[in-house]
């Protein structure tokens, strides 16, 4: 359908793309990846028509089009939404019009003229087109398409102009569906979804009769949506046959390979270089001399990905709070005449890891303002427990960052203790790399400034950290780093994000906001989810309008209890899998160790060709089953963190 044959693009001397070849297939779903810089955005670019390359060929069936959604920067003015989007269907639209003018003319024409039956003929042939263009379904269509991704029908006659950053994303994509575009090209299409209208996203694109290809560093969404993985690093592109998942292992094994490869290849061309200043002046030797310095012009050099050092960070120490954060009583807020609460009782306990989830404008990030303290109510109480030390992140703080300083200026103003010796590490985590920790705040891009607002909010020691979608302008690797740190972290959060991946480890309960009244749920965001499908209500605590009842303290120790019950028995398989698999590691590992021992000897290569080529092998498959193995043990790991979540803060310190 669309393919690439040998492109080449460089910007500064770098190449972006060199020699790159690819495919796209009528019904792929492809995740492309790789790291800030890559070329991501470029490649989508260049796919539809915006961004030009130096060589090679882009090539595209007849019949394809391409639709692209990019990260910012869509902006629709002077229609109503309805109407914008409507607009994609210019044609229908202006075949629609031409069939009511010639309606009118035929009204105004005598029946028995040519002229009638020429009129007659025409519209017959409109009406065809549009049946066949399912005209008739238009309206439905749209109305389908904006409700799912989270628009409702009091929004349809709003101007397009009152719509947010956000909101105006939503209005693109649901533009670019309603085109049905042969070839999808996704940036980021979660950033500014809601959990419903991301479920809803992953449902529509699952039936979509064409091929997507997705940019998003929200790894549930990737390993939902893709079944084929194209990485962008050092100029290439290399295909992986699988979803995100699937890309992460096989490349690992990749890497493994691909380091003994340039090993061995290293020692070869050592050896060859000693035999060459051994012999070099030796008149006997002269051909061969020459033999070996020519073999060494015509090598193939590999190359190996420059190795990222493992960084870890983790919050100072979190002053300990009395068991009671916070409570709100009686809350209520409005914004003119739209109520968001009218009585909303909600509390936070030391050690609470909340989710905020539900549909935009049910009140998620105006709580978390209110809970942070850096928005005002209009009735009720809201009192902070003792000791509590709370900071707060979200996107706008990026603007109260002072523009005259550097990066790493920023970070010291606020650090303390030893991390000063690590900020160029910590900056590393938020992308911030050699000289770019001296570049003055003012030159940054707004996701820049976002990221750099984030490292400076986690340098403050507090006991409750608030953060409304702080995983916006992360990538994969600082993604990590930042929910290792917050699993770790011992103070209470909340954290209003969409990203399952990035929350379902580190939270235990969860806050479903509805127009009116708050849920609270046990658990991580996917049991949620699961709990929802399930309409499992009855574990739930509804809080909010009404004023129902507070869940009393018997009632959530005994369900604590339940929960604690059900997290013994699902645990228990997973730490004897854990136990034996470590046990298999420890083998493999005295194994390897032998092997490379035996194969390190002078006199190894010296024995039976048979022996030696079995003991390599040998080892290379010991190489193998370490790499699944440790792959396997990560994964229960992380499941048996993710289960240990379910439990309460009190449950968890027994």
């Amino acid at each position: 359908m669309v393919s690439a044959v040998n492109i080449n693009l460089q910007f500064g001397g770098r190449y972006l793309f060199e020699e790159c070849s690819f495919r796209i297939g009528p019904h792929d779903r492809i995740g492309l990846v790789g790291s800030n810089g890559a070329g991501k955005s470029t490649l989508l670019k260049i796919l539809v028509g915006e961004a030009g390359i130096e060589s090679g060929q882009i090539e595209q069936a007849k019949y394809v089009t391409v639709g692209y959604l990019p990260q910012e920067g869509m902006h629709a003015a002077g229609r109503t939404l309805y109407k914008e989007v409507e607009s994609v269907f210019g044609d229908i639209i202006g075949l629609q019009q031409a069939l009511e003018d010639i309606h009118t003319k035929m009204a105004e024409t005598d029946h028995t003229t040519d002229e009638f039956q020429e009129l007659l003929e025409i519209y017959g042939e409109y009406q065809h087109k549009l049946e066949d263009s399912d005209a008739f379904r238009l309206k439905a269509k749209i109305e389908k398409i904006l409700l799912g991704l989270g628009f409702g029908m009091d929004d349809m006659h709003r101007k397009t102009d009152e719509f947010s950053g956000g909101w105006q994303m939503r209005i693109a994509l649901a533009k670019l569906l309603l085109m049905q575009p042969s070839l999808l090209l996704l940036d980021e299409p979660t950033n500014h979804l809601d959990l419903d209208s991301l479920q809803w996203l992953e449902e529509y694109l699952r039936n979509y009769d064409g091929a997507v290809m997705i940019v998003s560093h929200d790894r549930r969404f990737l390993d939902t949506m893709t079944n084929k993985t194209y990485e962008l690093s050092m100029g290439g592109l290399t295909e992986y046959a699988g979803n995100y998942s699937y890309y992460v292992v096989a490349k690992e094994e990749r890497k493994a390979l691909q380091l003994s490869a340039y090993k061995n290849q290293q020692q070869q061309i050592k050896q060859t270089e000693e035999f060459i200043d051994r012999f070099r002046y030796k008149a006997t030797k002269a051909r061969q001399v020459q033999s070996r310095i020519k073999q060494l012009g015509k090598i193939d050099m590999i190359e190996i990905e420059d190795e990222e050092s493992q960084i870890h960070f983790s919050f100072p120490p979190a002053p300990k709070s009395g068991r009671i954060v916070m409570e709100l009583r009686g809350l209520k807020k409005s914004y003119g005449p739209l109520t968001i609460f009218d009585g909303l009782d909600f509390d936070i306990e030391r050690g609470d890891k909340i989710a905020f989830v539900g549909v935009n404008g049910a009140g998620k990030s105006t709580l978390s303002r209110i809970i942070a303290g850096v928005e005002s109510y209009d009735g009720g109480k809201r009192d902070v427990g003792h000791n509590v030390a709370s900071s707060y992140f979200a996107q706008h703080q990026a603007d109260e960052l002072d523009p005259e300083h550097e990066v790493l200026e920023t970070l010291d103003s606020v650090a303390v203790g030893d991390i000063r010796k690590r900020l160029r590490n910590l900056l590393g985590c938020f992308l911030f790399r050699g000289d770019d920790v001296f570049k003055k705040v003012k030159v940054l891009s707004g996701g820049e400034k976002g990221r750099l607002a984030l490292a400076k909010m986690l340098l403050v020691p507090s006991n409750l950290i608030v953060m409304d979608e702080p995983t916006n302008h992360l990538d994969m690797k600082s993604k990590a780093i930042l929910q290792e740190a917050l699993i770790a972290y011992e103070g209470s959060c909340i954290i209003v994000s969409h990203d399952r991946d990035f929350v379902d480890p580190i939270v235990n309960k969860v806050a479903e906001f509805r127009r009116g009244g708050v849920r609270i749920f046990l658990g991580n965001v996917s049991e949620y989810i699961d709990a929802r499908k399930r309409s499992a209500t009855t574990e739930a605590t509804v809080v909010g309008a009404a004023k129902p009842a507070q869940q009393n303290t018997k009632d959530r120790k005994r369900l604590e209890a339940e929960q604690r019950q059900v997290v013994y028995q699902k645990t228990k398989p997973l730490v004897e899998k854990i136990d034996r698999l470590g046990r298999s590691i420890a083998t493999l590992e005295r194994e390897k160790l032998d092997l490379e021992t035996s194969m390190a000897d002078e006199t190894f290569y010296r024995q039976n060709p048979d022996k030696v080529q079995a003991k390599v092998s040998r080892y290379s498959a010991v190489e193998r089953e370490l790499g699944h193995a440790q792959v396997e043990l990560d994964k229960l790991a992380k499941e048996l963190e993710k289960l240990k979540g379910m439990q309460s803060p009190d449950a968890s310190k027994k």
